[in-house]
């Protein structure tokens, strides 16, 4: 690859960066309750077979064009382009998925700005700060900001340093902390009276409720959403692959890692709901379903930790850290979309145009913040449920329909010679041409 452009310097480096850019405050958040509220394990089962037999197929399409294309989102697109009419759709997906990436940033610093905002707290407690304790957790235009603007800073840091010294280095060092703090605050909270329900609640499967049309869509949304479909990001990242590494085997580790993680956020959440509720705080909302999203991170949650004590300082502290990082390891991906476009296309030095670029999506955050009783939700809807469905599955009709499939072997080859004889190969063409596609356009419409 072009050293002017970097590049991941080791496998691990590269799993790392896709795995943080796939883990992110859904997985976190969303994923366990998604669960709990759709059959238990039955909707794990389901999760994990439509993210191997439908996500994966459409996450090796992105990193396959990246690597062959070994540019940014709408150049590697268009290299595979076979006319005029190709070269301007190539454009079209390509720069929507860049749109897509700096909108969804917009909105997840505000929600990132949050949970930095309230690992605050429990630190302002500890050395005996309420009044600053107290001002951290309570909404106001200057406290969304600040943490906003706080949260953009450490984006654009690492982002400015490129490839291998900022998203591989820091990936590195944050997916490992993660993984840490997860562990350790599963260890913890599982001992507490109330969370053997939880358990049971996560774990145990309600088979009957597998082919639910309601549990079959939402598993297939998480499964495409949390894997970074649809926004150029897969693309860029595996632009930044050697040739030399099996393109097969990393996809399926990858997946692998978000899956895993996204389990093990489950075990955390659910029993610490149960948890609560034997404290005495409320976990269903009045339809009778778990309290999900930020109701349940900034509510309930805060509300289990002020039980606990003392003790509950230290736990809330490592628990919005870990949830920082998390949304820390996904915004880095999301604004070096934009800033790979900006650099190779228009020959713009990286660090300037990151700075620029990150200023202007806080520019976008801070508008979202003056009027957030509605534009959050609104740019929210707008880049999910809208954006990312309609680019990840022109993409899988890009390579499917448009890519010649000798061309998509040749590439295949290139650090897997056997690929051709594989049962990958048999069936994944097939995949990206007609069932992908099929299935993203039902979460889509699913969603309208």
């Amino acid at each position: 690859m072009a050293t002017s452009r970097g590049g991941f310097s080791s496998r691990l480096g590269f799993i790392m960066a896709a795995a943080g850019s796939a883990v992110g405050l859904g997985n976190i958040w969303g994923f366990p309750t998604q669960t709990a509220s759709n059959g238990g394990a039955a909707f794990v089962l389901v999760y994990l077979v439509l993210a191997f037999c439908l996500a994966y197929p459409a996450f090796m399409a992105e990193l396959l064009i990246g690597r062959y294309g070994q540019a940014n989102a709408v150049t590697s697109l268009q290299k595979i382009s076979r006319n005029l009419f190709h070269q301007r759709f190539a454009f079209v997906v390509g720069f929507g998925g860049i749109v897509c990436a700096a909108l969804i940033l917009s909105f997840y610093g505000i929600l990132a700005g949050w949970m930095m905002s309230y690992a605050v707290e429990p630190f302002s407690r500890l050395l005996g700060l309420q009044a600053t304790a107290d001002w951290v957790v309570n909404q106001s235009l200057a406290r969304n900001l600040l943490f906003c603007a706080l949260f953009m800073f450490l984006t654009i840091f690492i982002i400015r340093r490129g490839v291998e010294e900022g998203i591989e280095k820091w990936s590195k060092r944050l997916m490992p902390l993660l993984i840490v703090l997860l562990i350790i605050l599963i260890s913890y909270v599982i001992t507490l009276e109330g969370a053997q329900e939880g358990l049971n609640a996560y774990l145990n499967p309600d088979f009957s409720r597998v082919l639910e049309p309601n549990l079959l869509i939402s598993a297939l949304g998480q499964a495409f959403f949390s894997l970074s479909l649809g926004t150029s990001v897969m693309v860029i990242y595996g632009s930044y692959i050697s040739k030399k590494e099996n393109l097969v085997t990393l996809g399926a580790q990858v997946t692998l890692i978000d899956v895993s993680i996204a389990f093990l956020a489950g075990l955390l959440i659910i029993p610490s709901m149960y948890v609560a509720q034997a404290q005495g705080v409320a976990i269903f909302a009045a339809d009778g379903s778990l309290i999900s999203g930020s109701s349940l991170v900034f509510t309930v949650l805060p509300s289990l930790f002020n039980s606990m004590g003392s003790i509950g300082l230290y736990v809330g502290l490592a628990f919005f850290i870990l949830m920082s990082v998390a949304a820390l390891t996904s915004s880095i991906s999301m604004l070096e979309g934009p800033v790979s476009y900006a650099v190779e296309r228009h020959q713009v030095e990286r660090k300037k145009v990151t700075t620029y670029i990150g200023i202007g999506i806080f520019i976008l955050s801070a508008i979202i913040i003056a009027n957030i009783s509605f534009m959050l939700d609104f740019v929210a809807v707008l880049a999910t449920q809208y954006g990312q469905p309609i680019i990840a599955m022109l993409c899988c009709i890009f390579v499917g329909w448009i890519w010649f499939r000798n061309d998509i072997l040749t590439e295949l080859k290139q650090g897997n010679d056997m690929v051709e004889h594989s049962l990958f190969w048999k069936i994944w063409p097939w995949y990206t041409k007609f069932v992908c596609p099929t299935a993203i356009a039902i979460v889509f419409w699913h969603s309208l």
